[in-house]
């Protein structure tokens, strides 16, 4: 059987990690001997009306038997599955692990660990006053320091720690009319988190990562890197997670309590497979490019 898939990316994100990912993608499909083009988003506009659903482009492409697709852009991958193409990961899965209040959500409803979260209630832009004394029940529960997480966001820029009630009044404020939660800190991760690469019902690769200037442990914000050998129960947790959410793969970031237990602190849909390569030698790429195979098979 031969294969013809596209690899689809963000063509308005600035760097060049996303076009780095989606041509280590098409190496490693060549290797297998499946042939693949690249596209941006930007190059396949969905059309939509009642008599027809397509892309404007249809006329020019050749069809894929599948999609892996290597951005957050979901109205384009349910475009793509509506027409009958099978999307690595689906819209669906996309859209729960983008959306970290929802992913927290699915994740605690199937008994996984996840971190004491509170959702902000939605508001719809920025009040003219403080709302501080809405979350006095939060910051009981909670105390300080405490995590203000935008349910939005990637590389752990959306992500603030707080020390006391003006700091969150003041996060607080800024974010109305943005979705977001609290959580509490596990202040024994701090600047500290693993990193599990799951494809399909297997962890293919592991780091751990660490940071000696900031609580996140994100590499792009400066976090080292070495190679991790995940417990039975953290392998297990990962894959339950990745399951959860309904991703064909995925990158699950753990943090450790004071007991070790490991915590799910997110689910990366889209995660870059070069830092874990340098970090382990271990071609993520490879397995992706395996799993579909099989699965279309």
């Amino acid at each position: 059987m031969n294969l013809y898939g596209w690899i689809i990316y963000n063509g308005y994100l600035q760097g060049d990690k996303f076009r780095d990912f989606a041509e280590w993608i098409k190496y490693d499909a060549a290797k297998q001997k499946i042939e693949t083009t690249i596209y941006k988003n930007s190059e396949l506009l969905s059309l939509l009306s009642s008599d027809v659903l397509t892309l404007l482009s249809a006329k020019k492409i050749i069809w894929p038997d599948f999609v892996i697709f290597a951005d957050k852009d979901i109205y384009l991958a349910k475009q793509l599955e509506l027409l009958g193409v099978r999307v690595f990961n689906s819209a669906e899965a996309i859209a729960a692990s983008d959306d970290k209040i929802v992913s927290y959500q699915l994740l605690a409803a199937n008994k996984l660990p996840v971190p004491k979260t509170v959702v902000a209630p939605k508001a719809f832009h920025r009040l003219k006053y403080n709302p501080i004394d809405d979350y006095s029940e939060a910051i009981k529960m909670l105390g300080f320091p405490m995590i203000v997480k935008e349910a939005f966001g990637s590389f752990g820029e959306q992500v603030h720690l707080v020390h006391s009630k003006d700091e969150l009044a003041e996060i607080i404020y800024q974010l109305q009319g943005h979705p977001f939660m609290l959580q509490e800190f596990i202040a024994e991760s701090s600047g500290k988190d693993v990193r599990l690469q799951v494809v399909g019902d297997e962890v293919v690769a592991a780091m751990a990562r660490s940071s000696e200037s900031d609580f996140r442990a994100n590499v792009t914000a400066g976090g080292k890197m070495h190679v991790y050998h995940p417990t039975t129960a953290e392998k297990q947790i990962a894959v339950a997670a990745s399951k959860t959410l309904g991703t064909d793969f995925t990158g699950i970031d753990l943090l450790h309590d004071g007991h070790e237990k490991p915590i799910i602190c997110e689910i990366n849909s889209n995660a870059h497979i070069r830092n874990m390569f340098d970090c382990t030698g271990v071609d993520v790429g490879d397995f992706i490019i395996d799993y579909i195979r099989k699965t279309l098979k």
